[in-house]
């Protein structure tokens, strides 16, 4: 059979190893699935199926120095799932036994329990049997902290599956973003992240586990994995299963290029997602361990889970080349029938063999991303024309809102420069007045009483302002230890217990302090944390911006479409939208997949849509990498009109992708969790408010004044050009400049 494509030339530049005890797990695992009645009798598994798999090769290749008992372990759980993915689909998916897949899934957790005395259920079938006794092989050598985890994680794993159930007659193909994160649940490499940890004998300790570096090192390790199996196992796929979900097929449709133009493509975001790895190794991980203190075992102990995590990209990488149940010419073993041998012409590590070829293209990509010239001049803001099914109504009580919102920043101090803080002469009276926040406010609050548009609209004006702030005051002189102080201290004034705050110094502390009294009161303690969370995540994100800024480096895609919604604020606006009926739905259901399905491709849409306004902006005045269009054009190596294309189409189809999980996933989660006639009213009321959100911020970017030429070249604070630029690039303007002065 005709390969698709050809295979690209791989990033692979840590050579795979294999585990000396590969025999003994061979062996072992062969037993253990017996024992758990995974062979013959199941009507799932015979050993010729075990063998022919071979988890025990694949493990030894993603965790070559780990002991014998550790890899037989690990081999076990890959047995296991691997059974349990056959399982589900003979008993379940084939019959389309919804109510039963999910009953039979609702009592693997019992399986998982948190103390080591704890009574488990009979088990009644093969996969029960195998969780209940590798759990219990497990758990015994790893903290209470990790058991939550990764018990966590394999729940998201199991219920991916019913997901999947419901949604396989949907027919179509995902977009690039959706794909991306639902490869992340049903694929299972942060499932295989957890057992790393303990292969490695290197937990990843409680204080940092939930860091932004720690998920965005599982995150690019899973991305790695499954796209690079996604190019692998393309041909069986398409071809033989008829399957929709796979990244070759998602560029190729989404672009619509040629599959070895859309293949290509998925390696350059494998080595992207790869690179992104390797700079918060470097970049972020030696200030995380300042921040939190750890002591020299704590870091020793996440740099060798790093390490594991790299192992297992090169051992996945060396295992697909190998086996032929992927699209490799039939496997690097295949081709004589003669035992493999790592000593043999092509044994192991050759599959780097051109390294060369794959280093210097990984090296365009590095290349590309730090040696970005701010400040080129890029023209005014092309506006495509922007899908948008649903119609915005303004709130009624614009008019005050306007008035209230300028009395308001002059009391907490926003329109003027903050005493003793260089560059702080960020906004003024004229300026908010342009920037017209109230109407954004009216947008997404059509129904709002006159209070409530108050408040949304003084949150929309501090988020604003500080998200100019920030890259004025700190981004220009890049004092990124003076951004964390202002950071930290930002989330004193937000106390869960409404209790004192320190004396606030500046606008944005006084401002914070005010919306804050005023919004957390009525709350309940458990939606007053989730609040406080998500301006906790928007601050956090902007030192994110100010890192990158001194790298001068333009983000990774999938860094920067998940960063973007925390740097947007869009959890923090979202948020009040759920004010008011938040007691009416359980918590539980926010943390969906559905709803954040719902709620990320609601962000994206309108993140990008601001990048699409505010391009000219942050590109030719302020000197910005973070914009959705450049950073499109740094992976792509494209123009502005071509990544502007490919952006705007990122946006309907995250606009559609909103409207089918709307219509089509919610209703399934509504039975799924029974919920009460108010809670689906409650919830079909979240769906409006944020079609409000999207067509109201719409609204705003067309009538607002904020990204205007004008506006541009008169900014607050200054009566002229925007003041001189600072940093790569601009020593040229800087001289311009002083020749027009010597002219006068």
């Amino acid at each position: 059979m005709t390969q698709p494509f050809e295979l690209p030339n791989f990033y692979t530049p840590y050579p795979a190893r294999l585990n000396p005890h590969l025999e003994a797990a061979r062996t072992h695992s062969k037993k253990w699935a017996r024992d758990m009645g995974m062979l013959e009798g199941s009507g799932i598994w015979e050993e010729k199926d075990l063998d022919a798999h071979d988890y025990a090769l694949l493990c030894a290749y993603t965790h070559p120095d780990c002991d014998a008992d550790a890899l037989s372990l690990v081999t076990d759980w890959y047995v296991w799932v691997f059974f349990f993915d056959d399982h589900f689909l003979e008993k379940f998916k084939r019959t389309l036994d919804r109510e039963g897949g999910k009953e039979y899934l609702d009592r693997l957790p019992a399986f998982m329990p948190m103390d080591d005395s704890a009574a488990v259920p009979e088990p009644v079938n093969p996969v029960e049997a195998g969780l209940a006794d590798l759990w219990a092989r497990t758990v015994p050598h790893m903290s209470m902290d990790w058991r939550r985890r990764f018990a966590e994680s394999t729940e998201h794993l199991l219920n991916e599956s019913l997901w999947e159930l419901s949604n396989i007659h949907i027919n179509r193909v995902p977009n690039p973003v959706e794909y991306i994160e639902m490869r992340r649940k049903v694929g299972g490499a942060p499932w295989s992240a957890g057992l790393v940890e303990y292969a490695t004998g290197s937990e990843v300790p409680a204080a940092v586990a939930g860091s932004r570096p720690l998920r965005v090192l599982k995150d690019t390790f899973s991305d790695g994995v499954h796209l690079r199996n996604d190019l692998f196992s393309y041909q069986r796929e398409t071809e033989d299963e008829g399957e929709l979900s796979n990244g070759v097929l998602v560029l190729e449709t989404f672009l619509d290029c040629t599959t070895q133009e859309a293949a290509d493509s998925v390696n350059d975001l494998i080595t992207s997602r790869l690179q992104q790895f390797e700079n918060t190794v470097v970049a972020e991980l030696p200030a995380l361990f300042l921040e939190k203190g750890l002591d020299p075992k704590a870091c020793a102990d996440v740099l060798a889970y790093a390490k594991g995590l790299q192992d297992w990209q090169s051992g996945g990488h060396e295992w697909h080349m190998r086996s032929s149940r992927y699209m490799n010419g039939g496997g690097a073993a295949a081709d004589s029938g003669a035992p493999w041998s790592p000593f043999s012409a092509g044994g192991l590590g050759t599959s780097a063999a051109d390294l060369k070829t794959a280093l210097t293209t990984a090296a365009a990509h590095r290349l590309r991303s730090s040696t970005h010239v701010p400040h080129q001049e890029v023209g005014p803001s092309r506006i495509p024309d922007i899908h948008m099914p649903f119609t915005a109504t303004l709130s009624p009580h614009l008019e005050g809102a306007r008035r209230r919102i300028v009395d308001w920043a002059h009391r907490m101090g926003i329109l003027q420069p903050q005493p003793g803080v260089p560059l702080s002469d960020v906004w003024d009276e004229p300026a908010i007045i342009r920037y017209d926040l109230p109407l954004c406010a009216a947008g997404i609050h059509p129904d709002a009483t006159p209070e409530q548009l108050d408040l949304t609209s003084g949150w929309l004006a501090w988020g604003t302002y500080a998200d100019d702030y920030y890259p004025q005051v700190f981004g220009r002189p890049r004092d990124i230890a003076a951004a964390k102080v202002c950071t930290e201290r930002l989330s004193a004034f937000m106390p869960l217990d409404l209790g004192p705050t320190p004396e606030p110094v500046n606008a944005l502390e006084r401002g914070l302090s005010d919306l804050w009294t005023r919004t957390a009161g009525p709350m309940t303690p458990e939606a007053r944390e989730a609040f406080r969370a998500a301006v906790d995540t928007m601050t956090a994100s902007w030192l994110w911006e100010i890192d990158n800024q001194v790298q001068n480096r333009i983000p990774d895609p999938v860094d920067y479409i998940e960063m973007r919604r925390a740097t947007f604020g869009s959890d923090l606006t979202m948020a009040l939208s759920r004010i008011g009926h938040g007691r009416q739905v359980p918590p539980e259901i926010y943390r969906t997949g559905t709803l954040r399905s719902l709620e990320n491709s609601a962000a994206d849409f309108a993140c990008l849509m601001n990048d699409v306004f505010s391009y000219q902006k942050e590109i030719e005045y302020e000197g910005e990498v973070h914009n959705g269009i450049l950073v499109v054009q740094t992976f792509f190596d494209c123009d502005y009109p071509t990544a502007l294309a490919i952006v705007n189409d990122l946006m309907t189809s995250r606009m559609r992708e909103f409207q089918h999980v709307a219509a089509k996933e919610l209703p399934v989660l509504y039975e799924d969790f029974k919920l009460s006639a108010e809670a689906r009213q409650a919830l079909d009321g979240y769906v409006r408010e944020l079609e409000n959100w999207m067509s109201g911020i719409l609204v705003w970017h067309r009538d607002c004044l904020r990204y205007t030429e004008p506006e541009l070249r008169h900014p607050p604070g200054s009566p002229g050009w925007l003041g001189t630029p600072t940093g790569l690039g601009t020593s040229a303007a800087r001289l311009f400049k002083g020749a027009l002065a010597g002219v006068g």
